[in-house]
C-alpha cells in the first residue's frame, strides 16, 4: 500500500495531498487535482487579494474599521467569539484571520476587497479550479440550514448524525469555497518565489502564515527547532485541512496542501489531525531523498 495512503487509513480519513519542491518542482501527490473544500482555507487567497489591493492603493492597511458586536459572523476564535464592539486596522483583522481563523475579521475583509476581486486574482494567477463561493456567514447559514438547527452549539449536536452530515452542502466542493491541492500548492509556491504580488505583500503574507498559532495538524510532522513550518488549517465536520509550506535550514522548501474528511462525526479527531503532518513529513521526505 502506498504509505500516504496508510496513513490516511490508518486515521480513519480520506486523505488528498500535494507537496512541491519551491524551487526545484519536483512534486508528490495522492488525488492532487481532485476538487476538495477549502473551509477556512480560503482565507488565504482572500489575504492576498487585500495586499494587492493595498498595492494599488484601492485600500490602506492601516485604515480602522469599527466591528460592532451586534450582526457579526460568529465563530470560536478572535472578533467571532468576543461580545464588544472592536475597532482595529485592516492589517489587524487579517492578523486574527491568518493566526486564529477568525471568522468575523474574514468576513470584513472579503466585504472591504470584494468576492469577484479575488476570483479575478485567482484566475490571473491561472488557479482556475479554485473559487470563493461564500463568505463565513453565508457558509454557516447553509449549515444550520442544511442540519434544521438555529445555532453552531446545536449545529455540533446535530452533526454527530452521518445522515446530517450528508447533506451539507457546504461539504459538497461544486456548492462551497473549492481548490485541488495541486492548485494551493502552486499559490503557495508563488507566494513563496514573491511572483503571486510585490515582494513586500508575500512577505507580509508570508509572515502571517508564520504566525498561525495551531501546531497539531502540519507542524506535527516536522517536530524540529530549526524547521519553519507556515501554514493556514480548515475544519468544517468531518474535515479537517492545512496548508502550508515547511523550511529546512538547508535552504530547502516545500510547499504542502494535505485535505482530509474523516469517516467518523466525532469534534476531536486527534488521529485525523495528526494524520496530516505525518502524511506531509512522508510526501516531503521523498522530495528530499532526490536532492
Amino acid at each position: 500500500m502506498d504509505p500516504l495512503e496508510r496513513v490516511f487509513r490508518n486515521a480513519g480519513v480520506t486523505g488528498w495531498l500535494h507537496a512541491v519542491d519551491v524551487d526545484g518542482g519536483r512534486e508528490v501527490g495522492l488525488r492532487a487535482a481532485e476538487p476538495v473544500v477549502l473551509a477556512s482555507v480560503f482565507k488565504l487567497p482572500l489575504l492576498l487579494e487585500l495586499h494587492r489591493q493595498a498595492e494599488r492603493g484601492l485600500l490602506d492597511l492601516a485604515g480602522l474599521v469599527r466591528v460592532p458586536a451586534e450582526g457579526r459572523t460568529r465563530g470560536g476564535t478572535g472578533l467571532a467569539a468576543m461580545l464588544d464592539d472592536a475597532t482595529l486596522s485592516l492589517r489587524d483583522l487579517a492578523y486574527l484571520m491568518m493566526t486564529v481563523s477568525d471568522n468575523a475579521a474574514a468576513d470584513v475583509l472579503l466585504a472591504r476587497v470584494g468576492r469577484e476581486a479575488v476570483n479575478t486574482l485567482l484566475d490571473g494567477l491561472g488557479l482556475t479550479e479554485t473559487r470563493v463561493v461564500h463568505d463565513c456567514r453565508d457558509m454557516l447559514t447553509s449549515l444550520w440550514e442544511d442540519a434544521g438547527v438555529a445555532d453552531q452549539a446545536a449545529l455540533m449536536q446535530a452533526c454527530a448524525d452521518p445522515e446530517v452530515v450528508a447533506r451539507l452542502r457546504a461539504l459538497r466542493p461544486e456548492r462551497s469555497n473549492r481548490s485541488t491541492p495541486r492548485e494551493m500548492t502552486r499559490l503557495l509556491a508563488m507566494i513563496w518565489r514573491d511572483e503571486a504580488a510585490g515582494a513586500a505583500s508575500c512577505a507580509a503574507v508570508r509572515r502571517l502564515m508564520a504566525l498561525q498559532v495551531w501546531p497539531h495538524r502540519l507542524a506535527s510532522g516536522f517536530p524540529f527547532d530549526d524547521v519553519a513550518v507556515s501554514g493556514k488549517t480548515g475544519t468544517l465536520p468531518t474535515l479537517r485541512n492545512e496548508v502550508g509550506v515547511v523550511e529546512y535550514p538547508d535552504g530547502g522548501r516545500y510547499a504542502v496542501a494535505v485535505f482530509t474528511r474523516s469517516l467518523s462525526t466525532a469534534q476531536n479527531q486527534p488521529r485525523a489531525d495528526a494524520a496530516i503532518g505525518a502524511a506531509a513529513r512522508i510526501a516531503i521526505d521523498q522530495l528530499r531523498t532526490h536532492i
